[in-house]
């Protein structure tokens, strides 16, 4: 009965958006598929406890999967959130700080109502022992009537319910807390054969094919975060939230898509030689990046970070990260600021020599908290939403709040631009921004970003690109910078980063794709990488 009753409420109690989502896209939904559903999301969950909660277990597991049901579905209710697995990682690799801002007193409202009462009766009732044979008897016989419950469910509405499921995949993933328990599975056990070996190594004929130049060469690649192409001021908004990058003669690119919709999939796939086009997440994550590519081929490369880490593309290479540096006034409470990534450019930029590529991976836009991204001097939309909880604050006001955040990373690259060309006499350098992926402030309902991929709107998926060069470096590489402006409106992917950063930096390897490499229409045919073996 326990397990039964335990049931039951997950079904009531959180599957509000599975079944609001249901009545949406199988409109009208027929009786039959209603009742279905229900007995089949009954028999899951009898089949879950069945499975994991045997015996003197139950009593533990069955309150820790209260608690998930509950939570998974807070965050689905609230902000749209599937449980796949590229959510699950995301969920498994958050920061405290970051934890932090996602908590509530609305959430603590939701679990007390959501998870207290089952709970309490875990607690008061007592579980009853068997002896083992009947146990195990018993524990048959559950599996069994759960699974048959399912089959029934399925036989009561074949066709709607097939038809529903096939067409709208994601909703799955608001089978709580079956869907959490199967994407964390998932995300351990993909996890766990990843650490289990080397990373495949990648482009192991890469090679300098520009001749070696007279001055230091830097390229500077910052990975934004949570931007989107919607409200950023060079695509036309009408606020203006660029002012510092257009003042500065970028070349902005106006079609950009992500290759996902967090920073998980985005940031090791943007960092692949084939990306979103042919998607394998296991061969992208089993192999090494451009990065390896390019110290392969003698480039100095390192990775500044003020977010989660770089998801392995930059594994075995020099990194660290402003909390590291902590640069006087960046950091606080756990967070550090954007601005702190900039900490000691000047002195590199003075004894920097060869060729350098260097990421700054920025904290940016990064949700819910957005009015902790940036300082109160660039609290310029008024009135800003300055709460944890999206809910508390109006839909104006969470906007000017994520528009104040862009400004910021505005200056933050206009920073970076000016210190670039202040040194311009000596060093040949260039930057390339794009951001991992967009975010929903609230249209259709939907806020934050992680939706799985194939549902997710243009807010989550349409990124803001910029880059700018120094003369010395568009001279060097042979870049004529006004042909690249001239196709900045043309569609551009995440896809496109790794072959335009081998252009960039004239590395040569097979691996290099010449029709994704924004610049080659651009630059002088370049020779040939050297043949193993060969002197050049």
């Amino acid at each position: 009965m326990l397990i039964l009753g335990l049931s039951l409420w997950w079904l009531v109690m959180e599957h509000g958006r599975f079944f609001a989502l249901v009545a949406e896209h199988a409109a009208p939904v027929p009786t039959t598929l209603q009742l279905a559903l229900g007995v089949g999301v009954l028999g899951l969950n009898m089949l879950l406890l069945a499975v994991l909660a045997p015996g003197r277990a139950l009593r533990p597991v069955a309150a820790l999967l209260t608690v998930v049901a509950a939570l998974s579905s807070y965050y689905a209710d609230r902000y749209g959130v599937y449980l796949d697995p590229s959510m699950l990682r995301n969920v498994l690799h958050t920061q405290p700080a970051e934890a932090r801002e996602l908590l509530g007193w609305a959430l603590a409202g939701h679990l007390l109502v959501h998870a207290g009462p089952p709970l309490l009766v875990l607690a008061l009732c007592p579980v009853r022992a068997r002896p083992w044979r009947r146990a195990l008897a018993w524990r048959a016989g559950l599996v069994a009537g759960s699974a048959g419950v399912l089959v029934l469910a399925v036989l009561m509405s074949f066709q709607p319910l097939a038809s529903l499921m096939r067409n709208h995949k994601e909703l799955r993933y608001l089978l709580v807390p079956a869907a959490a328990v199967w994407s964390s599975a998932r995300v351990l056990v993909f996890d766990a054969q990843e650490a289990a070996g080397p990373r495949q190594a990648i482009g192991l004929d890469a090679a300098s094919i520009r001749p070696a130049a007279a001055r230091p060469q830097l390229l500077v690649l910052v990975v934004g975060e949570t931007a989107r192409a919607a409200n950023w001021g060079l695509n036309g908004y009408p606020r203006q939230t660029t002012p510092g990058l257009a003042a500065r003669g970028v070349i902005n690119f106006t079609n950009v898509t992500s290759c996902g919709t967090n920073t998980e999939v985005s940031v090791p796939c943007m960092f692949a030689p084939v990306g979103r086009r042919d998607y394998d997440e296991a061969r992208i994550r089993r192999s090494e990046s451009l990065l390896h590519v390019l110290a392969r081929a003698g480039v100095d490369v390192q990775w500044i970070d003020n977010q989660t880490g770089c998801k392995g593309v930059c594994e075995g290479l020099p990194t660290t990260t402003v909390a590291e540096l902590n640069p006087p006034g960046m950091c606080e409470g756990g967070r550090c600021l954007d601005e702190g990534l900039l900490a000691g450019l000047d002195e590199r930029l003075t004894s920097l020599h060869g060729r350098q590529v260097l990421v700054l991976h920025m904290l940016g836009n990064h949700g819910p908290s957005y009015f902790r991204r940036y300082p109160e001097a660039f609290a310029q939309f008024q009135p800003e939403c300055r709460e944890d909880e999206l809910q508390r604050c109006s839909r104006e006001a969470i906007v000017n709040a994520y528009d104040n955040a862009l400004l910021y990373t505005d200056h933050v690259l206009s920073r970076l631009i000016d210190t670039l060309a202040a040194h311009a006499g000596r060093v040949d350098s260039a930057m390339l921004y794009v951001s991992d992926h967009g975010e929903s402030l609230g249209e259709s309902g939907l806020y934050l970003h992680g939706l799985p991929y194939a549902i997710a709107p243009a807010e989550q998926t349409r990124v803001p690109m910029v880059m700018w060069f120094s003369q010395g470096f568009a001279q060097v590489s042979g870049l004529d910078t006004a042909c690249l402006a001239g196709q900045a409106g043309q569609p551009v992917q995440h896809d496109h980063l790794f072959h335009t950063v081998l252009g960039l930096t004239g590395v040569g390897t097979a691996l290099h794709d010449a029709a994704w490499d924004l610049t080659g229409g651009c630059r002088p045919e370049p020779p040939s990488a050297p043949a193993a073996g060969e002197v050049r």
